[in-house]
């Protein structure tokens, strides 16, 4: 094989236009190389689904612990948790912070989420008119991670804005990382002082943290960044997966019908949002290693971005990438991740998502949307409001 010089862009992927819809660019990006360098913010961009699925298998040459977002202030406070985390220690954090998320937790799980996205479904039908962001998709993420968790009630009404202000804090150096920062930081003081033994209700995930480090199995001055990771990706992630999800119902009325008609196929219908409307669109790796990439170079020391966006959408993986078919055959996306890093709350995410269609489908005949308003965000894809109207 020919090692190929790597192409240099000057796209930036966190304009205002860019996080509107970051496709075009995302196509440039894959059209140019496996690897593309990306001088202003000094990494490489991997945008082909073949090559961010690669990377993310390759978790000894491509790593997390030194920080998966976009600069150097965020990164250096993250190693301790699952995000930031290799080998050995990532496995016993999946292990332990991941275990509210295994098989039969989220059996446990599934009668309560079904009834709770029947109430809700129930209550907007009432209203006819409605925002499907703050009335419809908040609603069951929010319902339960903050009963799960176990949080104190002082607190729990900023739990959105903290969300999103680490996704924020995750991206590059710009206005977006810097409007997040205090956000950030007072989520990082509620965890831990408020967020504490005591404080946290018994038996709740929160309180079990606790416990794995009273036992010894983890650094008890971790336990702050654990919850974190249960508050921040367990919202906007799936709330925004749902905000997805009714917008592309409401533009393609034919899926709809055929979920309606076919309930089988509403677990199909979420894995295709997920690949065509991806909820995060980008994290970072660290290559240990000089190594290949297609037959791009890259050095040790290197930071790539992995635009899973991109990748879900990579014409040389999926026909048709752009086209949103419920039949589809989308399992293999990487909305989630892959790997050892893929996402320890994907189970709760699709679970949440598929009651809250299952419910929807038992009731509403036809969305429609007035002026649906994007979020801007560096790493999340989603809508901050979604005016709707159902029959």
């Amino acid at each position: 094989m020919t090692v190929q010089a790597v192409p240099s862009s000057d796209i930036d992927l966190w304009t205002d236009a860019a996080l509107r819809d970051p496709y075009p660019l995302h196509r440039a990006l894959r059209d140019l190389g496996p690897a593309v360098w990306l001088p202003r913010f000094e990494f490489y961009a991997l945008a082909r689904y073949a090559d961010v699925k690669r990377t993310l298998a390759d978790s000894e040459t491509f790593v997390s612990g030194q920080g998966v977002g976009m600069n150097q202030a965020i990164n250096t406070t993250m190693p301790g948790n699952i995000l930031a985390s290799d080998g050995d220690v990532h496995d016993t954090l999946r292990r332990i912070v991941g275990a509210p998320f295994g098989t039969a937790a989220i059996r446990s799980l599934r009668a309560a989420i079904a009834e709770e996205a029947e109430r809700v479904a129930d209550a907007v039908m009432t209203k006819k008119h409605f925002d499907g962001v703050t009335e419809l998709a908040w609603h069951l993420p929010l319902m339960v991670i903050s009963k799960l968790v176990g949080l104190p009630e002082a607190g729990r009404e900023r739990m959105l804005v903290w969300a999103s202000a680490t996704f924020d804090a995750l991206g590059p150096p710009g206005p977006r990382f810097q409007a997040a920062a205090p956000a950030y930081r007072e989520l990082n003081t509620y965890v831990a002082t408020q967020a504490v033994p005591g404080n946290l209700v018994p038996g709740s995930w929160g309180d079990e943290i606790y416990a794995a480090a009273a036992r010894g199995e983890i650094p008890i001055e971790d336990c702050p960044k654990h919850l974190v990771t249960y508050i921040t990706p367990s919202l906007d992630t799936t709330i925004f997966g749902m905000t997805n999800a009714l917008w592309l119902f409401a533009e393609h009325p034919e899926a709809w019908d055929a979920l309606r008609q076919e309930p089988t196929l509403i677990g199909n219908a979420v894995s295709e949002v997920l690949r065509l409307e991806s909820p995060v669109q980008y994290f970072t790796r660290v290559c240990t290693r000089d190594t290949v990439i297609g037959d791009m170079p890259l050095a040790a020391g290197s930071r790539v971005l992995l635009c899973f966006g991109s990748a879900n959408r990579d014409e040389r993986a999926w026909d048709e990438p752009e086209r949103f078919d419920v039949r589809r055959d989308a399992k293999n996306q990487l909305a989630f991740g892959h790997g050892a890093h893929e996402c320890i709350g994907m189970p709760l995410a699709r679970l949440e998502m598929h009651a809250l269609i299952t419910a929807l489908a038992k009731r509403v005949r036809r969305f429609t949307v007035d002026k649906p308003v994007r979020a801007l965000n560096n790493l999340l894809r989603g809508f901050e409001r979604l005016p709707m109207t159902v029959e």
